[in-house]
């Protein structure tokens, strides 16, 4: 019989791993302010995909997003910008509340009809990370969901949603060109400021983030600075630290597939671990993709 119909998480080597093994270590590190958990999520409601791996899911449901946002609430946390992150991160105060910055990517309408009016009922705020082009005055589809509309973000935003930049189209920015990338920088940037009437100062980058490319990192840093933006996340995955660089700091993805206990543990810095395996799988793709290069010719 499936995990699922037996009421029981499905085994996932990452729940196991972090939940046995290196969670005790996390403890130790909860209360420490050199870290920060910036949560990622994706759309609220709609059907999971069973095809994908369960780490690669970007669904999670109304029920659990409800969950684990009452578990923040009774837990005490206490929901923060990603400005403010930055700022608690860098100051490395002696604030002993427990923070949690919450993001969500892609800019869909469920957030809207889903997730806000949960978040509303706990007292919490989030940050939304809007893809321009598919946000338009009426709902536009982006990877088979509706997409909010310019009403609705400024609807939101008038409650306290704070809004940050996914590039405009979406693309695989690692593989653009220097100039189409800054395009996709700005034009994102001011079509927001410019439906809101405020600055943008945050930006999430799209697809897995290529932290090997130490050249294309540095770069992006320079054209995110000289499009105005000061602070940014990544799918680096772990919680937020001192040493992040401001454009780049960590996130923990969660989806349909994390029950309470290992939500708990992703908190607590249980699942930072798994950023060294992360980082090892860009690091051998990487190389393979170099050596399926074809060699260049002479004439």
């Amino acid at each position: 019989m499936p995990f699922k119909e037996l009421g029981l998480p499905r085994f996932r080597l990452d729940r196991f791993a972090s939940l046995h093994v290196f969670n005790p270590f996390g403890k130790a590190r909860t209360l420490s302010n050199a870290f920060l958990p910036v949560l990622m999520y994706h759309s609220i409601g709609g059907d999971r995909d069973d095809h994908r791996s369960s780490y690669y899911q970007t669904t999670t449901s109304p029920q659990q997003f409800a969950e684990q946002v009452r578990f923040l609430y009774e837990n005490g946390y206490s929901s923060v910008t990603l400005d403010a992150a930055v700022d608690r991160l860098r100051k490395r105060s002696a604030d002993s509340t427990k923070a949690v910055a919450i993001t969500f990517d892609d800019g869909f309408e469920d957030f809207y009809i889903e997730a806000f009016p949960i978040l509303e009922q706990y007292g919490f705020s989030a940050t939304m990370f809007l893809p321009t082009s598919y946000i338009g005055k009426s709902a536009q589809r982006f990877q088979g969901k509706y997409c909010l509309t310019w009403d609705q973000v400024r609807e939101l935003n008038a409650a306290g949603v704070v809004f940050g930049s996914h590039t405009a189209t979406h693309p695989q920015l690692h593989l653009s060109e220097p100039t189409e990338q800054r395009r996709e920088l700005q034009d994102s940037k001011e079509a927001i400021e410019q439906a809101l009437g405020s600055p943008v100062h945050s930006f999430s980058y799209p697809y897995a983030f290529p932290e090997q490319d130490h050249r294309f990192a540095q770069r992006l840093r320079e054209t995110l600075a000289e499009c105005g933006y000061t602070n940014g996340v990544s799918t680096i995955v772990g919680r937020a630290a001192s040493t992040d660089h401001d454009f780049f700091l960590k996130r923990l993805p969660v989806n349909d597939a994390d029950d309470l206990a290992l939500f708990q543990v992703k908190l607590e810095g249980g699942y930072d671990w798994f950023h060294s395996v992360q980082y090892a799988s860009k690091v051998i793709r990487s190389e393979i993709r170099k050596w399926h290069q074809p060699w260049p010719t002479t004439t």
